[in-house]
């Protein structure tokens, strides 16, 4: 795989740490103001065929909206080629001069269970490197990147001539990851390798994913919360990498919300969506109309069905 090829992959699995049942809850919602609505719609960011199409609610959500709103467009290799540097050293420097030697050493026996070796990765940042150690374990569990719940609306929208607008983008995303001090990207690091000798990142994306196949918003915030009390940096990452992106994008709904009348379907990471500092709540106490839209049994598919929660 080459670098390019890499870091574009990374930088969507990065930011955002079986098929649906029939009687499952979808991670959409519904989120009206007096004049508009919107859809919010958490993803994952790799995943199997059998996911595809999505659940009728979710692709009834994405026909009624006239664009597609995603966190970055990562399928923009040029935009992804031109934020390369800020992921990487120049040489001389190298990952090797900022790891402790026996952290090297560890990732150099962690990387060929991925298929990987030294030079991948021996001018990456220790972020990145992170990051692509956890997004190799969804690929060796079987979650494909090339499948991701983002991709698929993403290619979908371009072949429909679909707008689709960046809530960030790729420049504001690759300097968000540019600014996490050394000393924090290393930290993270080596927590990342605990948690992969230990077993814990594999079962936290599984439990990620299962939390997010049947809908259960507090089971996904409760697998976070157990993976960050166990792994070094965890919790920071998520504060840094999560949370504190949602003002911004806050300001960015409301907007749509108040001021225009196109309805919009919002796919974002589902982590972003839950609990009381995700977006879902947020809205809410913000006076919009919030609720949840789920998956009608298949009985009831064509009906329609909408639930309130």
């Amino acid at each position: 795989m080459t670098l390019p090829a890499v870091l574009k992959r990374l930088l969507v699995a990065a930011l955002a740490f079986a098929s649906c049942d029939a009687s499952a809850q979808n991670f959409l919602w519904r989120v009206d103001s007096l004049t508009n609505h919107v859809y919010l719609f958490g993803t994952v960011h790799a995943g199997k065929p059998s996911w595809y199409p999505m659940p009728k609610a979710v692709e009834d959500a994405y026909a009624d909206s006239r664009s597609l709103v995603v966190e970055a467009d990562a399928t923009n290799q040029k935009a992804m080629e031109q934020f390369a540097p800020a992921m990487t050293y120049a040489p001389p420097d190298s990952l090797r001069k900022h790891l402790p030697p026996a952290d090297y050493e560890r990732l150099l026996r962690i990387l060929p269970r991925y298929g990987m070796h030294d030079a991948q990765v021996a001018q990456m940042k220790p972020f990145i490197v992170a990051s692509l150690l956890v997004f190799a374990e969804w690929t060796r569990l079987g979650y494909l990147p090339q499948l991701g719940v983002d991709t698929y609306f993403i290619d979908r929208a371009k072949a429909e001539q679909k707008p689709i607008v960046e809530l960030e983008g790729v420049a504001t995303q690759a300097r968000l990851m540019d600014s996490i001090p050394d000393a924090q990207a290393v930290t993270l690091l080596e927590g990342t390798l605990d948690a992969i000798e230990k077993g814990l990142t594999g079962e936290q994306i599984e439990g990620v994913v299962r939390s997010w196949e049947v809908g259960d918003t507090q089971l996904m915030l409760d697998i976070a919360r157990r993976y960050d009390d166990k792994v070094k940096g965890a919790a920071e990452f998520e504060d840094r990498f999560v949370w504190s992106r949602h003002d911004a994008m806050m300001q960015k709904i409301a907007a749509w919300l108040d001021q225009g009348e196109t309805t919009r379907f919002i796919a974002v990471g589902a982590l972003h969506l839950v609990g009381p500092k995700g977006l879902v709540e947020r809205l809410r106490q913000r006076g919009y109309t919030v609720r949840r839209i789920f998956v009608a049994p298949e009985a009831a598919q064509g009906e329609g069905e909408k639930k309130s929660e």
